[in-house]
């Protein structure tokens, strides 16, 4: 493959990888910045909704697209819903207290693992994709449904964006961040409100996982890592905005792509040394310098 190729293919790896992270990342900075919690267990949200696509998908007879577009509306609803029963029963009593959120949400993370592990057992549980074709590109092919993704998460994107900023439910949802105390006063239900938007987290999460679940197999133990990037893109982005989500997601996935596939092409003599590894560890080293130099994200609003 010549340069061009293989810095086209490192692209779309990290596409595909960006568009996946930043659903996921978006779920995560939504709660936080309507709601001010930190959800701990969001990877499990993301796990679980990659462990429903598994047991939906076999259960559906027919072909593998029927079973994932199935999998797709209700493994989401599903994830939302336990989210919504989670704020509800647990969160709400807590009255949304910074340091007891956090403590909670630990403990759902870990109800939710053993939960799955109980369920579905240990194992990888593959999921087919729904399509099985590739596109041909100058000196390699690359796979269709991977490109499908990008589309995918690029348009519930738009959406999410098009909901925040021109429905009444995002005007609601606005209202509820800047000022809960005066919402309630004028007549907003905020603890549906709060389960909503807790339930959107989760759901965006559960997207994500039944979107990439055909590329990577769900397992019960999967959700550490989605949390640990997810966290590393809402603080380089700025907790609460969308905008610097989405951006560095796209920063986080091309990194992670770019290093282990184009940089040992660049330098051959060094190719030992860009590994997945060296990949998280600049994320990493990211992650620290935005804390060091711009605490508030790249497009976080400074605190007053």
């Amino acid at each position: 493959m010549q340069l061009g190729s293989i810095f086209l293919l490192a692209l779309l790896e990290g596409l595909a990888s960006a568009s996946v992270l930043a659903l996921t990342a978006c779920g995560l900075s939504l709660v936080f910045g309507i709601m001010r919690v930190v959800n701990v267990a969001h990877g499990e949200f993301f796990m679980l909704g990659a462990v429903l696509a598994w047991f939906t998908a076999s259960l559906i007879p027919g072909p593998p697209a029927l079973a994932f577009a199935v999998a797709l509306v209700v493994c989401p609803l599903i994830v939302g819903a336990i989210a919504a029963l989670a704020d509800m029963l647990v969160l709400k009593r807590l009255n949304y207290e910074p340091e007891a959120t956090i403590v909670a949400t630990i403990g759902l993370l870990y109800i939710l693992q053993q939960g799955a592990l109980t369920v579905f057992g240990p194992n990888a549980l593959p999921v087919p994709a729904p399509v099985d074709f590739r596109f041909q590109f100058p000196g390699f092919g690359y796979s269709g449904y991977k490109i499908a993704v990008i589309v995918a998460a690029v348009l519930l994107l738009l959406g999410l964006w098009l909901i925040l900023t021109r429905t009444r439910i995002g005007l609601v949802m606005r209202a509820t961040q800047i000022d809960r105390a005066t919402a309630r006063a004028f007549g907003i239900n905020v603890d549906r409100v709060y389960a909503g938007v807790f339930a959107m987290g989760a759901g965006l999460a559960a997207i994500a996982a039944v979107l990439i679940v055909p590329i990577q197999q769900a397992h019960y133990l999967m959700g550490a890592d989605p949390l640990l990037l997810s966290f590393s893109v809402v603080i380089i982005g700025g907790l609460g905005s969308l905008r610097g989500t989405v951006v560095a997601a796209l920063l986080i996935g091309m990194v992670d792509q770019m290093i282990p596939i184009f940089m040992p092409v660049v330098f051959p003599a060094y190719g030992a040394w860009f590994t997945p590894t060296l990949a998280k560890i600049m994320a990493t080293l990211v992650v620290a310098l935005v804390l060091v130099f711009r605490p508030q994200g790249l497009f976080g609003k400074r605190a007053a």
